[in-house]
């Protein structure tokens, strides 16, 4: 029979954390601190939305293509 192995509690840690981040794409929950880094690496002269106007602009897209939605 074989040993079973330990894994580490930070592996497990990040496989639960990632299977999150999958799960709130999936569903399309905006990811605030996603967006910063993305500005900061690819846009950098532009402005970066506040946390509130970044969630009011997701919605408003979001809602604004009634044909992207399946109810």
């Amino acid at each position: 029979m074989m040993a079973r192995v330990p894994v580490p509690l930070e592996s497990v840690v990040a496989r639960v954390r990632r299977a999150g981040d999958v799960v709130r794409r999936v569903i399309g929950v905006p990811d605030y601190e996603r967006y910063v880094a993305h500005m900061e690496a690819a846009h950098p002269s532009e402005t970066v939305l506040s946390h509130d106007d970044f969630e009011r602009e997701r919605m408003t897209a979001r809602y604004q293509r009634p044909g992207a939605r399946c109810c």
